[in-house]
């Protein structure tokens, strides 16, 4: 049955007040979407916020990671998506990839009690789960350099997985020498040695972009994402978390223009005047895209009759480990 927006939002509030459900939606989902949620936020701002809340299931409005952090992090409750949509970083990399990579510094002279991993929390359960057997932890954009800093005390080399440009912009914030597994350096002589994963949507920010709101705008700050190249970070007036990037850009002063280098839909709700999208084409990320409201419906309805649409299980095992590594991290 076909149903107007606004059908399926009084649809969707009906359901709410029915059921133990709590709506949860990522900064970067569709405003359709992030309007009816209970909680918005970025991705582990989400999980410690939904550990609060009482309700049995959480319909959690975003990428697969995401709600198995929530998952992880509070098992007892029942989460699922209302689409199963993937981030596209994570996908780069599971745990016969961790092995791998594993393996490739073995073989460059690096054993394994001198590596300790760190996973961007933009990863799986599975490599979560391997990252914390080997005594790493998890971390965010926010607090990654707090936790490197934190992780270099124990002496031993960062294995930073799976997004090298978080990784590279932290090294050079630090000081600190990096490389990417198979860039043809030898890891050895590396601080940070960064798997090669990257975000698509911040990868289409480039230096010419930021050269051309300069020209055009004098007077312009430039505020991008750590998951940009190195090269776009270093050319900005600001490098900072989705969190961050929000409390910067809304206490600028109104009449402060100011060109945003992160996702379209995030940006487009930050403030009415003078802020600009970062790139000549549309920087929406396709898989948090994919949510719909009537997404959102289908999976309450489906509550409703018993039969939960995609909910996420994760094996003891693996939910064991994960948790630990994120749990490192939230004692810090």
């Amino acid at each position: 049955m076909k149903f107007t927006t606004e059908q399926l939002k009084e649809k969707i509030n009906e359901y709410k007040k029915k059921l133990s459900v709590i709506v949860v939606a990522h900064h970067y989902q569709r405003d359709e979407v992030f309007e009816i949620a209970d909680i918005t936020g970025d991705s582990l701002e989400l999980a410690i916020k939904t550990k609060a809340d009482n309700s049995e299931f959480v319909v959690f409005c975003g990428v697969g990671f995401m709600g198995q952090s929530v998952k992880v992090l509070s098992p007892n409750k029942r989460v699922v998506m209302p689409k199963a949509a993937c981030c596209a970083m994570a996908k780069m990399i599971d745990g016969m990839q961790f092995d791998a990579s594993i393996k490739a510094l073995n073989e460059a002279g690096v054993p394994n009690e001198n590596i300790l991993p760190i996973t961007y929390i933009n990863s799986n359960a599975d490599v979560k789960a391997k990252v914390g057997q080997m005594g790493g932890m998890v971390c965010t954009s926010s607090n990654a350099k707090k936790i490197i800093t934190t992780a270099l005390q124990e002496g031993k080399k960062i294995l930073f997985v799976p997004d090298r440009c978080l990784g590279q912009n932290i090294a050079n914030q630090m000081g600190l020498k990096s490389c990417v597994i198979g860039d043809g350096t030898n890891p050895a002589d590396a601080d940070i040695i960064c798997f090669n994963g990257f975000c698509s949507v911040h990868q289409l920010f480039t230096v010419d972009d930021i050269n051309f709101y300069r020209k055009k705008y004098p007077g312009i700050l430039i505020a991008v994402h750590p998951e940009c190249d190195p090269a776009i970070c270093d050319a900005s007036d600001f490098v900072g978390s989705t969190s961050q990037l929000i409390k910067f850009i809304t206490d600028l002063p109104e009449d402060q223009k100011v060109a945003v280098g992160t996702e379209f839909n995030m940006v487009n709700r930050l403030r009415s005047k003078n802020t600009y999208v970062l790139s000549s084409t549309k920087p929406e990320c396709p898989t948090m895209n994919e949510t719909t409201l009537r997404d959102v419906y289908d999976v309450l309805k489906s509550i409703d009759e018993g039969e939960p649409l995609n909910e996420i299980q994760i094996d003891e095992n693996t939910q064991k480990w994960a948790k630990i590594a994120l749990e490192r991290m939230l004692a810090l």
